[in-house]
């Protein structure tokens, strides 16, 4: 260890929301009632430690039902949600499953539908390919729901026709980022309908606000979790744009940068929505080896959000 002084701002909230956590309580709780194997449909969440722990218990990850050999089997539905396809062919196959889309996603997927329903064309704002747009844009017929990924498509979005129209965002979003692309939506269509209730969910907002509070006090800024997590990547953004230019992502194949560090004097450091908490704990202990720390946690706000598995579970 150096006697080298760092100091850390640990980011609260972090870490694991009440929806990922449902999520993991369900496949643990299928395994329980089921016996292993249970299948799951995508990475429950997006984080490599979650899935290799649940793998060791039993759980078998595939992207589509047609990989699942034993269809007596019961399979689950990630927490990003699914396209409505996917229910009704496991029904057709005759096959048990769970899901545990999260209550907060599901509720988008409610809102686009019920939009739909009132006549209204809509805009979802959200990144192309990620498992959760997937799932929204698969609740509705295909030209119902169209795709604004950021402002540049926000300007060169057209509609046809005079229709109603309406926009809904992924939850899992850097709200500044949205609050630009819906201004210029609203500008261009001032008319249009947005969501009763805001649809990025209350944990992204709280880790992002609770990241733009201290990044600009550090002088680098570290967020654990998955390439692939999109509320983990979203965050380290946020901390560039706070004042951190020099904020990274720490994913299962990181090196520590322990030279730059060795230039610092305060870190800060959160975890994306799915990352657990022993990732943080295991990161700040190799620090540890080489530094004097001094760990200040900063807290904006209590979380208490629980979403109750599935009653098919209990």
């Amino acid at each position: 260890m150096s006697n080298k002084k760092l100091k850390i701002l640990l980011s609260a909230p972090r870490g694991f929301c009440a929806g990922v956590e449902r999520a993991i309580e369900i496949v643990e709780k299928s395994i329980q009632k089921f016996g292993a194997p249970v299948y799951v449909r995508h990475e429950i969440v997006h984080n490599k430690h979650v899935v290799d722990n649940l793998k060791n218990k039993g759980a078998i990850f595939v992207e589509e039902l047609a990989e699942i050999k034993d269809k007596s089997r019961p399979v689950i539905f990630s927490a990003h949600g699914v396209p409505k396809k996917i229910p009704e062919d496991a029904e057709n196959l005759n096959m048990s499953y769970v899901d545990a889309t999260c209550p907060l996603v599901s509720k988008v997927h409610r809102e686009a539908e019920n939009l739909n329903k009132a006549g209204y064309h809509i805009i979802l704002i959200g990144h192309k390919n990620h498992p959760e747009v997937v799932g929204t844009m698969g609740q509705l017929s295909t030209g119902s729901i169209d795709l604004v990924q950021n402002e540049d498509d926000a300007n060169n979005y057209q509609i046809n026709g005079d229709k109603k129209i309406a926009y809904i965002t992924q939850t899992t979003l850097s709200i500044d980022d949205t609050i630009e692309i819906i201004k210029i939506l609203k500008k261009k269509f001032p008319e249009i309908r947005e969501p009763m209730k805001e649809d990025i969910c209350y944990a992204t907002t709280n880790r992002q606000m609770a990241v733009k509070k201290i990044a600009k006090n550090c002088d680098m800024f570290f967020v654990i979790g998955s390439r692939n997590s999109s509320n983990s990547v979203r965050l380290v953004e946020v901390a560039k744009k706070s004042g951190c230019e020099n904020a990274q992502l720490i994913h299962s194949e990181s090196k520590i940068p322990y030279d730059k560090i060795q230039n610092c004097n305060t870190i800060g450091i959160s975890s994306g929505a799915s990352a657990p908490e022993i990732l943080v704990n295991n990161f700040i202990n190799e620090l540890k080896f080489k530094f004097s720390i001094i760990i200040e946690e900063i807290e904006i706000i209590k979380e208490n959000v629980v979403f109750k598995v599935p009653n098919k579970l209990n």
